[in-house]
């Protein structure tokens, strides 16, 4: 890896890239300031900074702006740009500094070469917490989250300590694992380090990891334990409730975060700076439990409001809660209304959702609309025949069930098996 990164750091001032060049005033410490400041407005143009800079003055470049350019590389996901920049690093002898190590490590987890992160793990002779962390981020970024677990789990083997951001590391590995024994063990070593409980990105991480296990009991604990609440917080335990049926208790506690806003607001005299202002996500969560208990009116108000009163512009998610709770009551030409007059074009999970209810109410009309749009969106599966031919047969359509029939022969390759007769002889 050492030998191809040499090889590439010649490249890096050659690039065929567009030239934005530094004012010659500027001193190396005026230089870095002018690639951080691009780094969190426009990261591309600090990668193009730091190439002419490497062109015009390669004596300027020091450990803060090899540490820019390769935060620029990650926030981009620029492979090619980032291993260069890592070459540079060996090049100019800024291997020993552990900040350029991790953020060589995020790079890499930016562009999917985990193997490459472990390398440069690896590379370190002296691993701190934050190496770790990095490490156990990059497989959990990269959907590799029961690699991320063991690591973890090495990391304590080797003597170091997690902190609060190693700790909330771990609860994502676990909580994208559905892993509730071992999110439960995370959450028993946290609780040794009782100033831990301050933390709410951490408190936050351990709430949601209940959330996705499904043990809202517990989840319902940690929210009532975090003692100032963030609208992550209140999100989760809203969604919480909403996914796992408790369709009540999510409207009551969206209704205790409205009534907090407007206790908020009469303190602050009418200003909207501490207001838990609730997001798209945290409305997917009341909009589905409005579905799962057959609110239509009070799903409709919470639609609006969220349109007009907070300024959300709708998802497909929130169209397709929307859907789902006008077919669960059986109000299917209301659906079908709605669908029509969205601004955006509906998918296949709509569709299909409108498919399945009007195959439970006998629709059949409304059901052969459906399949016909989700076969121009070539999103067809055999399932959605099959459900429009039975509508057919409970009405006693034969004609169309036939023509249906026959169109599925068309359009589809039957399926066939196989059975050998005999014995092979040698």
């Amino acid at each position: 890896m050492i030998r191809f990164l040499h090889k590439v750091a010649k490249h890096f001032a050659s690039a065929a890239q567009p030239q934005i060049h530094f004012p010659n005033h500027l001193k190396p410490a005026r230089i870095n300031l002018s690639l951080k400041s691009y780094l969190k407005s426009n990261p591309i143009k600090t990668v193009l900074l730091f190439s002419d800079l490497l062109m015009k003055k390669i004596s300027a470049v020091d450990s803060y702006s090899l540490l820019y350019v390769i935060k620029a590389c990650a926030k981009k996901s620029l492979g090619t740009e980032g291993k260069q920049a890592h070459a540079l690093v060996i090049k100019l002898g800024y291997e020993p500094i552990i900040f350029l190590q991790t953020s060589l490590m995020d790079m890499y987890a930016a562009i999917a070469s985990v193997t490459d992160v472990h390398k440069v793990f690896d590379e370190i002779p002296n691993k701190n917490v934050v190496c770790w962390t990095s490490l156990i981020s990059a497989y959990v970024q990269n959907q590799k989250s029961y690699r991320a677990v063991e690591i973890f789990r090495q990391m304590q083997l080797h003597n170091v300590e997690p902190d609060q951001v190693a700790f909330t590391v771990a609860l994502s590995a676990c909580a994208d694992l559905g892993a509730l024994d071992k999110g439960e063990w995370v959450h028993d070593l946290i609780s040794r380090k009782p100033e831990f409980s301050e933390d709410l990105s951490l408190m936050n991480a351990l709430l949601n990891m209940y959330v996705k296990c499904g043990d809202i009991r517990k989840a319902k604990l940690v929210f009532d334990n975090i003692r100032i609440k963030d609208v992550r917080t209140w999100t989760s335990m809203i969604v919480g409730h909403a996914v796992h049926g408790q369709a009540e208790d999510s409207l009551r506690l969206f209704s205790a975060l409205e009534e907090e806003n407007k206790l908020r607001s009469s303190k602050s005299r009418g200003t909207t700076d501490e207001l838990l202002v609730p997001n798209d996500v945290m409305f997917i969560g009341v909009l589905m439990a409005c579905s799962h208990a057959g609110m239509v009116e009070e799903g409709k108000r919470y639609f609006r409001s969220m349109i007009e009163e907070y300024g959300i512009k709708p998802r497909l998610s929130h169209f397709g809660c929307m859907v789902d709770l006008f077919c669960r009551c059986g109000l299917l030409k209301e659906a079908y209304s709605f669908i029509l007059a969205m601004p955006i074009q509906p998918n296949a999970v709509i569709w299909r959702t409108l498919l399945g209810a009007s195959g439970v109410y006998g629709n059949g009309e409304l059901a052969a609309v459906a399949r016909s749009k989700l076969y121009e969106l070539n999103a067809s599966l055999v399932g959605d025949d099959v459900a429009l031919s039975n509508i057919y047969a409970a009405k006693g359509m034969w004609e169309e069930k036939i023509m249906l029939r026959h169109e599925m022969t068309q359009r589809r390759t039957p399926g066939c098996s196989s059975v050998e007769v005999g014995k092979l002889h040698s």
